[in-house]
């Protein structure tokens, strides 16, 4: 969040990451799930009411869709997101600016409709909503809508000296764009149904193939994030083969949009470097893999912030 003491009638701005597997803000990060509820729940650790309905945040990642404007889930996720950044900083009140994004070669064609999903409120018009037990009373009043994995990297853009990718793993999608001496190249921007759901979807079935099991997606998680988990080793045994076949995928798919290792550098941002980390064979000395899963919401909030610089 990001806060203009100079200027105390202006509104925070709040970067929001709105991933298909993680919400995240600058400081924070909670799964994608939302469990509609017409009666409250006995459990309400993670409960968010609003506009008389209740919502248990996070128990669950959300399915992929190409449309995030298809429900009600995202904008319930956004008053989360914007709830947990601001209880960081003990705030329960605040005029909110959001700055958010969209997968790189999304931005120009849903741009305007996500802008107008997150504005449903009139910028006047107090929300007023719970969570995890806390009310708050907000004004969102204004968005700003930037690409996505390139807001991770625009803070220190003049540090790419000749040709870079940079590649975004989020949950859903892969976003590839080439940097050349520190400027994108919009004709080399590509997005791909390749997150790192689809390496989950591979251990699924190969665990099923092989062993007639099912595993929870906690379990999964934490070998993809750690490199392995408290399970019998034929388990933990498959799983990583299917990680490494899933890296493999992706340094593929980048050598398909002209990645040379020796050539180019390659820099990775989102949520699946830590697959990168632990399960692929590259040049670390070539390779940067930014781990702060923070970094995209972040990155929002330095773009929206130059922007109103710019502005005045």
């Amino acid at each position: 969040m990001i806060i203009d003491f100079n200027s105390p009638d202006k509104p925070v701005i709040i970067g929001l990451d709105h991933g298909y597997g993680n919400m995240k803000t600058a400081h924070t990060c909670f799964q994608t799930g939302v469990t509609r509820h017409d009666r409250e729940p006995t459990f309400k650790s993670n409960l968010l009411f609003y506009d008389g309905q209740y919502y248990t945040i996070g128990e669950e990642h959300k399915e992929f869709t190409a449309d995030k404007m298809t429900d009600q889930d995202y904008f319930i996720l956004t008053l989360a997101g914007i709830a947990s950044e601001l209880a960081f900083y003990g705030w329960q009140t605040a005029d909110v600016h959001l700055s958010v994004g969209l997968p790189l070669t999304w931005v120009a064609e849903q741009k305007d409709d996500f802008k107008k999903y997150l504005m449903q409120h009139d910028p006047r018009e107090e929300i007023v909503f719970t969570f995890k037990s806390r009310e708050y009373h907000i004004r969102i009043t204004g968005v700003d809508v930037f690409p996505q994995g390139f807001a991770a990297i625009v803070s220190h853009l003049s540090d790419f000296k000749g040709v870079n990718i940079l590649c975004d793993i989020g949950n859903g999608t892969m976003n590839v764009m080439t940097i050349t001496n520190g400027r994108p190249i919009s004709s080399k921007c590509f997005t791909e149904k390749y997150g790192t759901h689809q390496c989950t979807l591979l251990i699924r079935e190969r665990l099923m193939q092989k062993f007639h099991v099912t595993i929870e997606d906690s379990v999964i998680e934490e070998v993809l994030r750690t490199g392995t988990a408290d399970i019998g080793k034929q388990y933990l045994d498959v799983i990583v083969e299917a990680a490494k076949e899933y890296t493999e995928g992706i340094l593929r798919r980048l050598r398909e949009h002209e990645y040379h290792p020796d050539l180019m550098r390659l820099y990775i941002v989102g949520g699946g470097g830590c697959l990168v980390k632990n399960f692929a064979e590259y040049d670390e000395s070539r390779v940067t893999i930014n781990e702060d899963i923070c970094a995209t919401a972040k990155g929002y909030e330095y773009m929206a912030n130059a922007r109103m610089r710019k502005a005045g």
